[in-house]
């Protein structure tokens, strides 16, 4: 098992960017793998109550989707 900690350092301003941290992770997990998420600048406004359901990337599943998969695993998040 590998440790993965992936970095967001963008919030609701870049819906795209936003995303892919939390997807890579949800990713990880499939793989086996300890995904870890470190959320910097803009991207802290994300764990704001309402703010993650509101996040909808062009092409992949909208982050209220992909985050569920990452909290039930118990994936670490640092703000």
């Amino acid at each position: 098992m590998t440790r993965i900690l992936f970095v967001a350092t963008a919030g609701t301003e870049d819906p795209n960017r936003a995303t892919f941290p939390f997807l890579m992770a949800r990713g990880a997990l499939e793989n086996g793998d300890a995904p870890e998420l470190l959320l910097m600048g803009e991207a802290t406004d994300l764990m704001r109550p309402g703010v993650l359901e509101s996040i909808q990337a062009a092409g992949p599943p909208p982050l209220r989707e992909i985050f569920p998969a990452v909290a039930a695993a118990g994936v670490p998040i640092y703000i």
